[in-house]
């Protein structure tokens, strides 16, 4: 019997790399002949979870009555953009005699491709492709060492379970809360979401934190110091033990302040310390999804999903950049010989970097080319494809030209600079009798390296720049005198209000937040051995779409660059259990999920505790409803409800809130 082997990539983009690989490749509609093999692929997730009016129409009406609505087994229906290519895979598993599961190396990845072949009810033996790189190298590496699908049956399960459990939490939690509202007179859907809702915790408890800030006054001392052909020298007093300050080692005495600030002046000073070390800084790393967001939003105002959509047209219409959804920042070591070509096509796409691109240098290695930190996907960079950059948009234009010097900026020297540490010595402590302790610091680029590409890039967090005095050519026991001295009064600030870019980094690592030291500890290890995430919640593709669903249900708003709650969101954050406001749930889905991959705990009895919690939940809200102000004319027949206007197929009425409970 003739062995046909099917491919089915996650990606159209996998799947051409696999043909390639694999050779002799044709290309047909919706798939690659290679000789005997098959190559094709999903777009996306291709089946999703049935809605509750899928299995029973009368849930298109929202009642108490119905909650919670639980449905196992649960079931999947075809995207109708996603019929045809599904149909193309059908049609090929009918004559494989093996497939070759070739899903991004995640657990989504491992789930898209697996629901796929149980919609289809596949009994062939089916292999598994690991390729987090469409380097034809890494690929064709890859296909010499095949797995056992079977093998990774947990990881499918785990994410299984939390698709499922996603869904079931936020239809419940969204009527049960939407629909008590109702009865109350409020006619705005009150949505809740596993991580929607934390991410709108985590805003209005910044909201609060601000609002609530009592400020304080507080002191520092700025001296002025001249020594020998080096006049002008100014250094900060550091705080001794024996100061007058608060928990922050602040001086907060104006008296005592002014006391030291006075005696110092006139009175000998002396080097006591100096520490000068030249240091070297490689590029910033290549850009994930996350970095290019706050990025952009920093330097272009473009908001987190926008950012998306924009790399997904700069992706799939331009084909100018590698795959967009990435959380890694780093690229396979197979990367790096193509690095002359890329330069290329990217001079030849962008004439103002031409000239960046012929000072780099393609023979340097910077670290971001290190294979064992790629994760199921490599940073966010250029193709070798070449386009008229006039065909894009501005905004494309902008985020094509962040992510092209990032990849630039790997083939130029180091940054070169020197940190300087002087520590000054003067008079007396007016208690203990100690010297008093000034400092300066200082920083000089002794070479610019990469850093010439980002001169103009104001605010940027890696290029930041400490100007100030040569202090190489101090020495210890140096003296000279105190000239002057000056007192500044500050006053303590409030936490600020979150931004785009303050919001998104906290979402990295929202576990710092946690109350509970298990829960903390449960966030971190979920994102254990992923870079530039420690305990955070969502995922650098979710989070941009979520809190863009926060602005359109009203739960937040901005207040110029500020990120802030809403009177709505403040409301449904003070209805909810805390459980459902802090990532408390996430971090405990973690815990059973690990248990599920392993086998110790099925999906089945995970989906039942959570139903045991809903259950609760809805009990609690039929026997005590929710603490909300009645909106609108009493209803006299229960005085529990509002009058409401309400339609019919005879036309609109007016009726109680509370029905059908109201009699």
């Amino acid at each position: 019997m003739k062995q046909i082997r099917i491919f089915i990539a996650e990606k159209p983009e996998l799947a051409k790399a696999i043909a390639n690989a694999l050779g002799n490749s044709k290309r047909q509609a919706g798939y690659f002949t290679c000789g005997s093999d098959y190559v094709t692929w999903c777009v996306g997730h291709m089946l999703v979870l049935y809605d509750p009016e899928d299995y029973d129409l009368s849930y298109k009406r929202w009642n108490l009555q119905q909650l919670p609505i639980i449905h196992m087994p649960w079931k999947r229906k075809v995207l109708p953009d996603k019929a045809a290519q599904l149909n193309i895979i059908k049609r090929l598993l009918k004559q494989a005699t093996e497939v070759i599961h070739a899903g991004d190396p995640d657990e989504e990845g491992q789930l898209l491709v697996d629901n796929v072949l149980a919609y289809f009810q596949c009994v062939i033996p089916v292999k598994r492709l690991l390729v987090n790189d469409n380097n034809i190298h890494v690929v064709k590496k890859s296909l010499q060492t095949l797995k056992n699908n079977e093998d990774f049956k947990g990881l499918s399960a785990r994410a299984e379970a939390r698709s499922v459990a996603d869904q079931l939490y936020g239809y419940n939690m969204t009527r049960l809360y939407t629909v008590a509202a109702k009865q109350k007179g409020y006619q705005t859907v009150l949505s809740v979401g596993r991580v929607q809702t934390p991410i709108l915790g985590l805003v209005v408890r910044r909201d609060q934190q601000h609002e609530q800030h009592q400020k304080s006054i507080f002191y520092t001392i700025k001296g002025q110091f001249d020594f020998p052909d080096r006049p002008g020298i100014k250094a900060i007093y550091q705080v001794q033990s024996e100061d007058i300050q608060d928990h922050k080692n602040r001086l907060i005495s104006l008296d005592y302040t002014k006391r030291i600030a006075e005696k110092i002046i006139g009175t000998t000073a002396y080097i006591a310390n100096t520490h000068c070390v030249d240091h070297q800084k490689m590029p910033p790393l290549p850009y994930n999804l996350l970095k290019l967001q706050t990025d952009a939003n920093r330097k272009f105002q473009i908001k987190p999903h926008e950012v998306l959509s924009i790399t997904q047209r700069l992706r799939e219409v331009y084909q100018l950049i590698t795959y967009n959804r990435s959380d890694c920042q780093y690229l396979s070591d197979e990367h790096h010989p193509e690095a002359y070509s890329v330069l290329q096509s990217i001079a030849a796409t962008a004439p103002i970097l031409s000239a960046a691109c012929q000072k780099a240098n393609p023979l340097l290695k910077s670290k971001a080319f290190n294979s064992k930190k790629v994760s199921a996907h490599h940073a966010i960079i250029p193709t070798q494809k070449i386009t008229d950059l006039t065909r894009l948009s501005d905004r494309e234009k902008q985020i094509y030209l962040l992510i092209a010097r990032s990849y630039i900026a790997q083939f130029f020297p180091v940054l070169r600079y020197q940190e300087a540490i002087l520590m000054i010595e003067c008079n007396t402590h007016p208690q203990t009798h100690k010297s008093l302790q000034f400092k300066v610091t200082n920083r000089r680029i002794l070479s610019g390296g990469w850093s010439v590409l980002y001169k103009n890039d104001i605010g940027n967090e890696e290029c930041k720049k400490q100007y100030g005095p040569d202090l190489s050519c101090f020495y210890k026991t140096m003296q000279g005198i105190c000239s002057d001295s000056q007192l500044f009064t500050h006053e303590t600030s409030a936490l600020p209000y979150y931004t785009v870019h303050s919001l998104l980094k906290d979402l990295t690592c929202i576990s710092k937040y946690a109350k509970n030291s298990k829960i903390k500890t449960l966030l971190k290890d979920k994102d254990q051995g992923k870079l530039g995430e420690s305990g955070g919640i969502g995922t650098p593709a979710t989070r941009s779409y979520i809190i863009k669903q926060l602005f359109d249900r009203q739960f937040l708003q901005e207040k110029g660059k500020a990120i802030v709650s809403t009177t709505l969101g403040r409301q449904l954050y003070a209805l909810l259990p805390e459980q459902a406001t802090q990532p408390d749930m996430t971090a405990l889905w973690h815990e059973q999920q690990k248990e599920i991959e392993l086998g110790v705990l099925s999906i089945q009895d995970f989906i039942l505790n959570l139903v045991d919690y809903l259950q609760g939940e809805v009990s609690r809200i039929r026997q005590y409803g929710l603490s909300l102000k009645l909106q609108g004319e009493v209803c006299l027949q229960c005085q529990q409800g509002v009058l409401v206007k309400r339609k019919s197929k005879y036309g609109s009425f007016t009726g109680c809130s509370r029905y059908p409970d109201c009699p």
